[in-house]
């Protein structure tokens, strides 16, 4: 693959991008979306953890404290325990305390559109910070899960398994108006057919264009 070149890579992206559609229609993030901050506690908790138990869990913890005023008055090791089912509960506690403070401290009590900005908050790297920018601010960015990473580098359209750099490659061959809805058609995509151990390529909407490189 590494020596198709970038009008073949865009035609096969462009496939890709009518075949996921056809078999995704109404891909979505799959994180809740109520307001904007609390988007984003969600996507802290979101590293090595399923969407289904960071929204089962944030229920619980917005009820709690519905405000990031609220968890920033809140004891941390409340916050730990409330937050545990979602692993590396510590550190993320922090990183949710850090975000609160950040809110509403020095953001004026709003989410940054800025990806550097978001940065600066411990616990959002570049992934989390795509997906803030996509989903409260419609800014094309793709977020590279591990899902995303390793269907692209199976596919063949990044050869590399490093996240930025499969990013880049990415948005090379993509418009950016698809940018994304991509990244939630690439984990649908991981998810149902395209997963680490056991790919199902005989039924896989991509057979047949897929370059079916091993990850």
């Amino acid at each position: 693959m590494a020596g198709l070149s970038l009008k073949k890579k865009k035609i096969l992206a462009d496939e890709v991008w009518e075949r996921l559609n056809e078999e995704f229609p109404d891909s979505d993030c799959s994180l809740e979306k109520d307001l904007p901050e609390r988007l984003a506690v969600r996507g802290i908790l979101s590293a090595q953890c399923t969407d289904v138990t960071v929204n089962k869990v944030c229920r619980v913890l917005f009820s709690r404290y519905p405000s990031m005023e609220d968890i920033l008055k809140a004891d941390i090791s409340d916050i730990e325990d409330m937050i545990r089912p979602c692993g590396l509960y510590k550190a993320k506690a922090g990183s949710v305390m850090e975000f609160a403070r950040l809110y509403e401290e020095e953001w004026g009590r709003e989410v940054p559109s800025s990806r550097e900005e978001l940065m600066r908050c411990k616990g959002v790297g570049r992934k989390i910070a795509n997906l803030i920018m996509g989903e409260i601010y419609s800014i094309p960015a793709v977020v590279v899960d591990t899902h995303c990473k390793r269907v692209m580098y199976r596919i063949g359209l990044t050869s590399s398994t490093d996240p930025l750099t499969a990013e880049k490659d990415i948005c090379k061959v993509f418009d950016e108006d698809r940018w994304i809805k991509l990244g939630h058609l690439a984990v649908d995509l991981g998810r149902r057919y395209c997963k680490s151990s056991k790919p199902d390529c005989d039924n896989c909407p991509l057979k047949g264009i897929c370059q079916r490189r091993g990850l």
